[in-house]
């Protein structure tokens, strides 16, 4: 006979499923439903536990259990799925600007015209080709940070660049110190290498590193995974001090670091990287998507050179080697300039819409830097960001919950605008309808 517990979890599932309870019902405590079913304490806890396997509930510290909304797309954030040519994409980032398509025409003639075509045809490097890798590196000095060439490795698109992170230097069971919130990607990861994320907590300019310290003293920590410059979701950009202090305490208790500068390009002038400060344990990651054109797949790792041969073995294990037909492409435009040109004209677009975005949202709080590519919406404490993204999906525009970038157990409710991937004109018009839905939230 099916087990007491069985029933009650089906008879909840139903109800939620068949919208007998709405998204965003409170449920009645773990004890009350104890009371209310006859059953035990534990028994109850396991029921909850249950529907939250299920993705039809969750959990939160101190506030109770809420009913998930069921009917958004699968995977909202880093899994989700590509969306209908009608939605308005405020969840990922991938800005391009007028032109960029007749430029790629006229480069790739020229990569058709101009040396050994067939070389393209072969296998290269794993890490790339000796003269592609010191235009990279060129082109990544400043600010005191002059890589070498032969601590460059190509790669295909940053994400590429911290998974063979991940799978060079990393080991099942390591425990990597992460941001409260932090880039989804990376949670993907760690779950496909089986890697423990700890999260840091956020102070309002940054991470917590007197509570890193102190995790690091309760815990083995391997590795401290940040994003200095731009961070994503929270646009931080760490001081010199900061950066300083981050050095430090992976000095004292030998950790790797894993420096993520997808963004950074957006700061005209940034204080030197991680790397600068610790050169001898930080894995300092970018790519060349979202500062140019995020289906080149081309990125570039920068790290110490004992950590090399293990970096280049994992290319090898992935995908032997970056076409050289894309980093050919992505290295003629660092020498004639286009790639600076681009991301001064993605600076001057971020800023554009960030204005766009302060006169839209008028007095809804937003957590963000002027420079940036996306928005932290908080909402407040019994909105339900779930509820909100179902609203915007209903009016064909697509956000994200703050669940694709949560590392702690208690998500906190809010939601995360992406900024660049829809015209100025549409950006207004979905950022309207945003406060709408925000508004209409926050007095139900």
């Amino acid at each position: 006979m099916k087990a007491r517990y069985k029933a009650i979890v089906d008879k909840f599932a139903e109800m939620i499923r068949s919208g007998k309870i709405l998204a965003g019902t409170r449920l009645p405590t773990h004890r009350d439903l104890s009371a209310q079913e006859h059953i035990s304490l534990a028994t109850a806890t396991r029921v909850y536990s249950e529907l939250e396997a299920m993705g039809l509930v969750s959990g939160e510290t101190g506030r109770g259990t809420f009913v998930r909304e069921i009917s958004l797309p699968y995977g909202h954030g880093i899994d989700q799925h590509a969306v209908a040519t009608d939605v308005l994409d405020l969840n990922f980032n991938y800005p391009s600007l007028p032109g960029q398509g007749e430029l790629l025409r006229d480069a790739l003639r020229q990569v058709s015209t101009v040396g050994d075509i067939e070389s393209h045809l072969r296998y290269q490097p794993h890490a790339g080709r000796p003269a592609e890798r010191e235009i990279i590196a060129g082109h990544l000095s400043g600010r005191g940070f002059k890589p070498a060439a032969d601590n460059v490795v190509i790669v295909n698109g940053a994400q590429h660049g911290l998974t063979i992170t991940a799978m060079g230097l990393l080991r099942p069971g390591d425990v990597v110190a992460v941001d409260a919130l932090t880039y989804p990607g990376f949670k993907a990861l760690a779950e496909l290498f089986h890697l423990e994320l700890i999260a840091i907590p956020s102070l309002a300019d940054g991470p917590d590193y007197v509570a890193l310290k102190q995790l690091c003293k309760k815990r083995h920590v391997r590795a401290v995974y940040t994003m200095p410059t731009m961070h994503n979701p929270l646009g931080w950009v760490l001081t010199h001090s900061q950066r300083k202090e981050l050095s430090a305490i992976a000095r004292a208790h030998d950790l790797l670091i894993i420096e993520d500068t997808a963004y950074s390009y957006l700061i005209r002038r940034p204080p030197p990287p991680v790397a600068f400060y610790a050169p001898e344990r930080t894995v300092y990651v970018t790519g060349y998507s979202k500062n140019v054109a995020t289906g080149l797949r081309v990125g570039a790792v920068v790290c110490p050179e004992a950590y090399r041969p293990a970096l280049e073995r994992a290319v090898r294990a992935t995908t032997w080697n970056t076409p050289s037909v894309m980093t050919t492409l992505v290295c003629n435009w660092i020498q004639d300039g286009t790639v600076a040109r681009f991301e001064e004209l993605k600076r001057q677009d971020a800023r554009q819409r960030q204005a766009v975005l302060r006169i839209s949202m008028g007095d809804i709080p937003c957590i963000t830097h002027p420079g940036s590519y996306f928005a932290w919406l908080p909402l407040p404490d019994e909105s339900r960001a779930d509820r909100v993204v179902k609203v915007l999906m209903d009016s064909n525009i697509s956000v994200s919950t703050a669940t694709p970038f949560c590392t702690t157990q208690t998500v906190p409710q809010a939601i995360r605008i992406a900024l660049g991937s829809v015209t100025v004109e549409n950006l207004q018009k979905a950022l309207l309808k945003v406060r709408e839905a925000v508004e209409n939230e926050r007095y139900r």
